[in-house]
């Protein structure tokens, strides 16, 4: 049987109306904040470390053909670009039917030409797909309009990754001689708004005159980079920045209590976590008695607490998994394992491997001391009090820990190059736990160190891991998924390839006071991010709040 999926234009119009006239005039400016510290002129929408990926604006000048809602998983995506796409059997093929009388902002037509050069490019410049990792094989623009994109293995677990991929116009990128380093000065996308002005500190986008549904109520979008989370929770609390994702230590006092009518945040859990992520190709962190031992002793309840302010879930699964969200996904053996510190059993590991303590410092088998470096961006104020949690924990067993920070731009870059020996970062999250185990463990997608990873930050490699991987990726029923799952689950709390920490929500921070139509858990049409792809669907639903 074929999977076909056919939904109505009623249905994605539903919310936005389909007219492609003027819209309903709306004074004021729509601020977004993020913490990310001095921008970098660049708008390429493929890169994350571009100030159009950093601050989000890439996500309303360029579409994506459908939007997943990852707050909630099991909804049927909602089509945009494509009015309709049909899987076959296997999952290595799928058939997009595209939306017609859509224009690009410089008048020209968007085409099934423009879709399917949206995939080659992904596959002919690696560095592009940093997001999603597609295993594009062919992109085809068929006769009859429509786009077949094939793959060499099944998408069953990157089907909602495929659809939602973004759209780029061929006439423009098709002339740039080196895609990975074009900064794209004038952004040329399908959605409602263009680039207007750029600064390091703030850019603005304006609504287009012409657009194929209708146009936002929103004329302007500001998005400014604050140097850290202090400064960014400032602008929220006086109500400069109206939409951020931020971590705030105390949000009822500093941002909620502000203005406890307007100022409103959802943090929605979803099935990825944070963690401590070590380069595994760096001695002796190579070593997994090390990493089981550090696990052992870290506090997840002070991470929880003072870390986090309550405000992240706390992870109680030695899997990784987030709980209540990954329940049905535990292993019969780990369903009542939970963390607790142990120093005394970190110890008895670490004796085991070959480890001494000598003056109360921890020596490695060959007798040097064990340091470790830890790094994240210095305005990431939740990251740095986790790290000193952990630099105290670490200190029960011998290790000096050491932390250093960077500028945003520089830890992105040493992050995915591989540049460092411990750092707090996130996972993927998705509809299933695979996308989070993936991001951590799969050998398939190594790169070497000084080359740019989109997953396995760690450089971890694990053939069972990666076998397990692809079994659960080209599984035909649950229970050869569920296998692979508790084989996955068995090296996460074994092996420790990353240290989880917290488990990690979709959240944000929105204030109603000049606009409503914000998702809550009332009304869950999408994860609340500005800098995630469906921020556009939030911006279309946004309305004057008087």
């Amino acid at each position: 049987m074929r999977r076909t999926i056919i939904v109505a234009l009623a249905l994605a119009l539903a919310a936005t109306g389909c007219s492609s006239g003027g819209a309903t005039k709306a004074s004021g400016v729509l601020t977004v904040g993020m913490p990310n510290g001095p921008l970098t002129e660049n708008h390429n929408p493929f890169l994350p470390t571009s100030a159009a990926g950093s601050l989000g604006y890439r996500y309303v000048i360029y579409e994506p053909l459908a939007f997943v809602n990852n707050t909630r998983p099991a909804q049927e995506p909602v089509p945009w670009l494509a009015t309709k796409w049909d899987w076959a059997d296997n999952y290595k093929k799928v058939t997009f039917t595209i939306r017609e009388n859509v224009k690009w902002s410089d008048g020209k037509p968007l085409t099934a030409a423009d879709v399917a050069f949206s995939y080659e490019i992904l596959k002919k410049w690696p560095a592009l797909n940093n997001r999603d990792s597609l295993k594009v094989e062919t992109a085809t623009a068929t006769q009859d309009g429509k786009v077949e994109v094939t793959f060499a293995s099944p998408q069953f677990v990157n089907r909602n990754k495929v659809i939602s991929a973004m759209v780029v116009p061929q006439h423009v990128w098709s002339t740039v001689p080196d895609p990975t380093t074009y900064t794209n000065p004038s952004p040329v996308g399908t959605g409602p708004y263009q680039l207007k002005s750029f600064t390091s500190q703030t850019v603005t986008v304006a609504r287009r005159a012409e657009y194929w549904q209708e146009l936002p109520k929103v004329p302007e979008i500001q998005y400014t980079s604050y140097n850290d989370n202090t400064a960014q929770t400032t602008a929220l609390a006086s109500g400069a920045s109206q939409w951020s994702y931020v971590f705030i230590p105390d949000y009822q006092k500093l941002y909620v209590d502000k203005d406890p009518k307007n100022h409103k945040l959802w943090f929605p859990a979803g099935l990825g976590i944070h963690g401590l992520w070590l380069n595994t190709t760096v001695a002796p962190f190579d070593n997994a008695a090390l990493r089981s031992a550090m696990s052992d002793v870290i506090d997840r309840e002070a991470i929880f607490v003072r870390g986090e302010a309550r405000l992240f879930p706390k992870l109680e699964s030695p899997t990784g998994m987030p709980l209540p969200a990954g329940e049905s996904f535990l292993a019969p053996e780990y369903k009542s394992a939970r963390f607790a510190v142990d120093v005394d059993k970190a110890k008895q590991k670490l004796t085991a491997a070959g480890f001494t303590v000598d003056g109360g410092v921890l020596k490695a088998p060959g007798g040097k001391p064990v340091t470790i470096e830890l790094t994240n961006p210095s305005g990431w104020s939740d990251y740095l009090t986790v790290l000193d949690i952990i630099k105290s924990d670490l200190k029960k067993i011998g290790i000096e820990a050491t932390v250093r920070t960077q500028t945003a731009d520089a830890w992105t870059t040493d992050f995915a190059n591989g540049a460092f020996q411990g750092s707090l970062r996130w996972t993927n999250t998705g509809a299933t736990p695979y996308e989070m185990y993936q991001n951590i463990m799969d050998g398939a997608e190594i790169k070497p160190v000084g080359q740019t990873a989109a997953v396995n930050f760690g450089r971890y490699n694990n053939p069972d891991a990666t076998a397990a991987l692809t079994e659960y990726a080209n599984a035909a029923d649950d229970a050869t998924r569920a296998k692979s799952l508790a084989v996955l689950q068995k090296i996460m709390v074994e092996q420790v390839p990353m240290i989880p920490t917290s488990a990690g929500p979709i959240g944000a921070e929105y204030s109603t006071k000049s606009w409503v139509g914000w998702p809550t858990e009332e009304d869950p049409y999408g994860p609340p991010q500005a800098t995630l792809p469906n921020a556009l669907q939030i911006v279309m639903k946004l309305k004057p709040a008087s």
